[in-house]
């Protein structure tokens, strides 16, 4: 007589073949065998349907990840500026199962007719202002002034000033003075801003075109219904404690997010200089992670997730317009 093995399951939970009944109340015996991310994604599958089904255990997931897949890429699928993926992870501890949005744009953000049209500079900066104030709630992305302090860092012991920077250019690298006219220092890369990525330069929102003042009045609704979810059921919410549970080995990545909105003709050797890190150990790519405890909250989650689209929706649309070409007029300041 053979020794019974020992199973972490009861023994026809492991037969082969063996139908799992998909819906929301699955006997335990069976559904222990699923992982705890598609047993929570799986009864919000199961809510949806208007008749229970029948499963093999590998059929159920292939089931599970196909119905929340097609609703994710519903939501997304109108997105061209970024490259959005969707992840459901488990977790090492005891900690519940999240769902990640991963950013896998990597670079500038295309900043359309805001860098390269004909249009007055106090539109194209009050739309870059925009973008700069509001974007950082939704993707992985940094602007100038993180730019410019990363570089301070690098090169000028944190002073942002052109004699402490330059002192401590001398201290710390040696440099005489005739080298220093080489070196970059704060004012020379604040010069090389052009125009309308200066704050100062932008019109009141009441002295630009009409067809321009209310696309950024829907990017500022958009934004705002996003920012009134509760963290804790937002698929947007960025935890950097919370990413560290779920992703191991995140930790060595580098903090610098994958995209940018710092335009690249004018620093490409400063974003390279800050970008070298996160091209060797990957980039802080996570657009927002949320653990879910309940497949109730799942449909809260997914609010979150299309809000975020029609900002991104938003986003798209003032970046693809052309205030210039769409009978837009010089207003005086």
């Amino acid at each position: 007589m053979r020794p019974r093995q020992v199973c972490a399951f009861l023994p026809s939970a492991d037969l082969a073949g063996r139908a799992v009944a998909f819906s929301a109340d699955i006997p335990t015996v069976f559904d222990q065998p699923l992982a705890a991310h598609h047993k929570l994604i799986g009864r919000w599958v199961s809510a949806r349907e208007e008749a229970a089904m029948t499963f093999t255990r590998a059929a159920a997931r292939r089931h599970i990840e196909r119905v929340f897949d097609a609703a994710v890429m519903e939501i997304l699928a109108s997105i061209e500026s970024v490259d959005l993926r969707v992840a459901v992870l488990g977790s090492e501890e005891e900690n519940p199962p999240a769902i990640a949005i991963i950013c896998e744009t990597l670079g500038q953000l295309d900043l359309g007719w805001i860098e390269a049209s004909d249009a007055p500079t106090s539109w194209r900066a009050a739309a870059y202002r925009v973008l700069e104030q509001k974007l950082g709630l939704l993707l992985p992305i940094f602007g100038y002034d993180d730019l410019f302090e990363q570089i301070a860092m690098y090169y000028w012991d944190g002073h942002t000033d052109d004699g402490a920077a330059r002192e401590s250019l001398i201290y710390h690298y040696g440099v005489d003075g005739e080298e220093l006219d080489e070196l970059t220092l704060p004012s020379e890369l604040n010069a090389r801003r052009p125009d309308w990525m200066i704050a100062a330069n932008a019109a009141p929102r009441r002295r630009l075109p009409i067809a321009l003042r209310r696309k950024l009045d829907a990017l500022d609704r958009s934004h705002q219904a996003l920012a009134e979810i509760d963290p804790e059921r937002n698929a947007w919410t960025f935890d950097y404690e919370a990413v560290c549970d779920y992703i191991p080995g995140i930790e060595e990545c580098s903090s610098l997010p994958p995209l940018t909105l710092v335009p690249f003709e004018h620093f490409t050797r400063e974003l390279d200089e800050v970008a070298r890190h996160g091209m060797e150990m990957s980039f802080m790519d996570i657009a927002g992670l949320c653990p879910l405890s309940d497949a109730s909250q799942i449909d809260d989650w997914f609010t979150s997730l299309r809000l975020g689209a029609q900002f991104l929706a938003c986003v798209q649309d003032l970046i693809q317009f052309d205030p210039t070409k769409w009978g837009g007029r010089h207003v005086r300041p």
